[in-house]
């Protein structure tokens, strides 16, 4: 028969997260792992109970009732912290029981808290493949996750190509109708500034494309300058742009705008020594004055008063009067039939 000593080796190796306890559930010997759990607090001589808040089993008083049920399955809680939940099994032998614990769904917790490794585990324990597929998984979710964090950066990018102007960074047309769509479908008020490059055209025949090309940049980085930023900015052809201001429909504040817009734009921009002389002729349509436009009726309104302006001598604005549909010519002072002075 084998001896004690002899018997807590052996479980020392097979479990090591056992208990050897008397008659009186005083603990005589303690496996090697769970002992690890309390390395300050040496287990040997306490009481299972005073140790352990028993769950399953409830209700069980005294130590010797669980003598009177061998092979009762247990639930058990350490009484101080950390409060780790262990599974067990008590199995009477002479002179006492053994329990056999194991940590069952608090495996990752116990093994994160405790510092565990595979040295403090039996060899056959299935805790070591657990441990093994829940790295695994890990992994490949962490794989995952950054080749979503990739296609999302990806998808993201190429929305907003799709969206944007290549040469300026604005908005292209397609942006601009979704931002009109988006705006009329809540009823908000707005309003649609449609300007028009002067003497554009110039400015490619004389000194080339790559001067046409900076232009258009340049007037990109004036419109975006002279709107905010919950305003939306588009070029939405070769040298057209639309700005749509958002619960902005007052005149007075239109008309400052459209009137700063054109003196920046006239002012001669430099492109590699030699001027670019333009000026910008411009359309405003705000959206109270038609609620019940559509966008690319907006659109079209705005339009028209841009053609009005061109007609009217270039280097001005005005707005679309949706009583008479005629154009109310409001002509900058600066308004002029040629191109504008260098220098």
């Amino acid at each position: 028969m084998m001896g004690p000593d002899a018997l807590a080796d052996l479980l020392a190796r097979l479990c090591p997260m056992h208990l050897m306890l008397d008659e009186e559930g005083v603990i005589r010997d303690v496996g090697p792992t769970l002992q690890k759990l309390r390395p300050d607090a040496p287990m040997q001589g306490r009481r299972f109970l005073d140790l352990f808040d028993l769950t399953r089993p409830r209700a069980v008083p005294r130590f010797s009732d669980l003598l009177a049920e061998p092979g009762v399955k247990l639930n058990v809680v350490f009484r101080d912290t950390p409060h780790t939940a262990l599974k067990g099994q008590l199995a009477v032998i002479p002179g006492g029981a053994v329990v056999a614990l194991s940590f069952g769904i608090s495996l990752l917790d116990a093994v994160r808290d405790y510092a565990l490794t595979s040295a403090d585990f039996a060899a056959t324990d299935l805790a070591i493949e657990l441990l093994y597929l829940v790295e695994a998984k890990s992994a490949a979710m962490e794989a995952s996750r950054q080749l979503n964090q990739r296609l999302q950066a990806a998808r993201i990018s190429a929305e907003e190509q799709a969206f944007t102007d290549t040469l300026t960074g604005l908005k292209n047309r397609r942006a601009m109708d979704h931002v009109l769509t988006r705006k009329s479908g809540v009823g908000l008020c707005y309003s649609v500034m449609h300007i028009d490059l002067d003497f554009f055209k110039q400015v490619n025949d004389t000194l080339g494309h790559a001067a046409g090309d900076y232009v258009l940049q340049q007037v990109a980085r004036v419109l975006v300058e002279e709107t905010r930023r919950e305003d939306a900015v588009a070029r939405v052809g070769g040298d057209e742009f639309v700005v749509v201001f958002d619960n902005l429909t007052d005149r007075p504040r239109l008309r400052r705008i459209a009137l700063r817009l054109i003196e920046r734009l006239e002012q001669p921009m430099q492109f590699r020594g030699r001027p670019c002389a333009i000026s910008a002729s411009i359309g405003i349509a705000p959206s109270v004055e038609q609620p019940d436009c559509a966008p690319a009726e907006l659109l079209r309104r705005a339009d028209l008063a841009l053609y009005t302006a061109k007609r009217a001598g270039r280097a001005t604005f005005r707005f679309f009067d949706p009583h008479s549909c005629a154009a109310e010519v409001e002509t900058a002072p600066t308004a002029r039939m040629g191109p504008p002075r260098l220098g």
